[in-house]
């Protein structure tokens, strides 16, 4: 019996070892299996997530404070700065939407007060109501998170000053900032634009998502820096920008500064050299102010347009597109945008700070209604349609350069008994014409019953399409390819008036400049396509970019849009009716140029206004400059806006040459007499 006891227990005790030897095997197997996870997870955490991870202790041990960038500069073509960026500190303002404006103007006394006795001695210093103004408790210009700027360039015992009285100013601080500077001369300054904190600038659409998905840190926006908002600072925003600086604090985990500052330094924003002169640009907007002056206040009947209180000029050369000079007049200072502006301000410049000779703009009359009653920016055409209107009734074979038509004063269209006549100015009647002698009288009865009617007898409604696809090709009807922000394609009404009319009204009221409204840059752009036979160059406002160290970043050359090819015989055509066209100012001028007078008619208001527009290009035998002129209201195109052109042309011709070379000694403008009984000189109105 004890000896059965005996052999079980043997049994159990090798059963027993084997289970524990099994477990044991299984439990260093499950060790050896952990360790080897482990092993390599620690391989994966330092190989592949150690840049992570040390980047992300690296976050958590400092904080990053941003610095805006330095913006670059713009200059003109001889390098005279029109825009830089100069550093200074400012004194800005939060609105607390708790305090009343009998607080807030209190407020605006006691800066005042600090500001007379420590800040800089000024001609005009600010006084409470203006510091009031500027706290926008309105609301007009600003939202209410925004930051007012309420003065820049403090001293440093303004500076000291309100460090040490923070508390005793609630919503006031003291910033160090970049300050955009403009020329004091106000050289192109629509052109140029202005800019708008980051933080306003959102309603742009260039703005809205920018920094989405940035993880570079020295090109994320910063909501306090300023950016471009219209003109060429918007245009040319990412190369002027630059890069933020960085500096960086260590600290601990109570966020408190533990060791030095680490810095990496902004890089300056590239910088851009215009195609514009500052010479021929001021000479280009004195003409059109000192004009506009004259035609308001002139006792001669011709020349006399007293509404006249806008012009638009622009300069462009033929063989390359450069715009030299660009001038929407009136202007305004442009340093009121420097780190913000005033609601009083802004409500005083808001109808001269957008740039009318690319765009819509209203005409700067405080009143609704009486706004009502005068044309914006955009006018009709006018006679300065007709070269293009003779090109394409030769092209299209509706005439010849011989064609004959017996011109009575106007062309009557529409069933018997009810007819409509077209007349020229006066209703004077030319008698026989060929296209060159219609062009050179300004014959809208021409125009109408042998390019218009003709190209609707023979294609009827589609005789539209024709129309429309040669105004595009000239680049009336399409924007121009500037490249300029909000730039406008024109207002097109002929295929209103096929709706309103019919096919046959619109063709005839178009070929004589009256059915589609366009800007001053089209015009030029249109002019320069008529000097050089059918190039069609993209206007070009920047000459090259450079680095802060005067590298070439990008260089830029001319661009041909479009081409569009006609026989020889048919630009002589125009060209001969064009240097026959009688016009004001010109007397004198040394070279043979062809041009264009226009005197477009207009419905505002409830009442007719008629606008001065000219086309010019010279010199004939080689054209070197396109210049396009539109005054609303200025009446006659030979007075209203003719001599405009002719102080352009000698101011380039002054700096650039016409001819390749300066000419220093121009012949003055010698005032001529009107000639009474000339229609073209009249201005060939419709």
């Amino acid at each position: 019996m004890s000896n059965n006891r005996t052999e079980e227990e043997q049994k159990r005790e090798l059963r027993n070892r084997r289970h524990f030897s099994f477990r044991l095997n299984v439990f260093f197997f499950i060790t050896f299996a952990v360790f080897s996870i482990l092993i390599v997870k620690l391989a994966y955490l330092q190989f592949v997530e150690g840049d992570n991870f040390r980047a992300q202790e690296h976050s958590i041990g400092t904080r990053p404070v941003a610095i805006p960038p330095i913006r670059g500069n713009i200059y003109d073509s001889d390098g005279e700065p029109l825009a830089y960026s100069t550093s200074t500190q400012s004194l800005y303002y939060t609105l607390d939407t708790k305090l009343s404006k009998e607080d807030g103007l209190a407020l605006a006394s006691r800066l005042v007060e600090v500001f007379d006795k420590l800040g800089l001695k000024t001609p005009k210093p600010l006084t409470a109501e203006a510091v009031f103004a500027d706290m926008d408790f309105g609301g007009k210009v600003y939202y209410s998170y925004q930051p007012r700027r309420i003065k820049s360039g403090l001293t440093k015992e303004e500076i000291a000053y309100f460090s040490e009285h923070k508390d005793d100013y609630p919503g006031i601080e003291v910033v160090e900032e970049s300050i955009r500077q403009y020329s004091e001369e106000k050289v192109a300054v629509q052109l140029i634009g202005y800019m708008k904190k980051m933080s306003g600038a959102s309603s742009l659409e260039k703005y809205k998502d920018i920094n989405t998905d940035q993880t570079d840190k020295t090109l994320e926006y910063l909501k306090k820096e300023e950016v471009g908002f219209d003109g060429l600072e918007y245009l040319y925003q990412d190369e002027l920008r630059g890069r933020n600086g960085i500096k960086e604090y260590p600290v601990n985990n109570r966020s408190e500064i533990i060791g030095p500052m680490k810095l990496t330094k902004p890089v300056k924003g590239d910088n851009i050299y215009l195609t514009i002169d500052k010479d021929i640009q001021l000479a280009t907007q004195n003409a059109i102010t000192e004009h506009l002056q004259k035609i308001r206040t002139s006792q001669n009947k011709q020349e006399r347009a007293p509404n006249a209180k806008t012009g638009y000029a622009v300069a462009m050369e033929v063989k390359t597109g450069k715009v030299v000079s660009m001038a929407s007049m009136p202007d305004y200072d442009p340093s009121l945008w420097q780190g913000g502006i005033s609601s009083e301000d802004f409500e005083d410049i808001k109808y001269f700070m957008s740039n009318g000779a690319i765009k819509d703009v209203q005409p700067p009359y405080k009143d609704d209604k009486e706004r009502s009653k005068h044309p914006s920016s955009l006018v009709n055409l006018g006679s300065t349609q007709k070269p293009l209107t003779i090109l394409l009734g030769l092209n299209e074979k509706l005439i010849t350069s011989q064609s004959r038509f017996s011109d009575p004063g106007y062309f009557a269209f529409g069933s018997k008994g009810h007819e409509t006549k077209v007349r020229n100015a006066s209703s004077k009647a030319n008698g026989i014409l060929t296209a060159s002698e219609a062009l050179a009288k300004s014959s809208n009865a021409f125009m109408a019953g042998m390019v218009g009617n003709e190209l609707y007898l023979r294609d009827g409604k589609a005789g539209v399409d024709v129309w429309d696809n040669y105004m595009k090709q000239f680049g009336l009807g399409v924007t121009t390819g500037s490249g300029l922000l909000n730039e406008s394609s024109g207002s097109i009404n002929y295929y209103k008036e096929i709706k309103n009319g019919s096919a046959q009204s619109a063709l005839i009221y178009a070929s004589f400049g009256q059915q589609a409204r366009y800007s001053a840059l089209q015009l030029a752009q249109y002019a320069a396509t008529l000097a050089s036979h059918g190039n069609r160059m993209r206007p070009q406002f920047v000459e090259k970019i450079e680095d802060t160290d005067g590298n070439l970043v990008q260089p830029f050359q001319s661009e041909v849009l479009n081409t569009i090819t006609f026989p020889d015989s048919y630009w002589r055509t125009v060209e001969t009716g064009m240097s026959q066209v009688k016009v004001q100012g010109f007397d004198g001028f040394k070279y043979n140029f062809y041009r264009k007078t226009g005197t477009s008619e207009q419905d505002v208001g409830g009442g007719r206004v008629e606008n001065a527009v000219f086309i010019a290009y010279a010199p004939a035998e080689n054209p070197t400059l396109a210049v396009a002129i539109v005054v609303p209201e200025g009446g006659y195109g030979g007075w209203g806006a003719a001599p405009i052109a002719r102080k352009i042309f000698d101011a380039y011709d002054a700096k650039v040459g016409l001819t390749g070379t300066p000419n220093k000694a121009l012949a003055p403008i010698e005032p001529v007499e009107p000639v009474a009984g000339d229609d073209a000189v009249a201005g060939d109105q419709q």
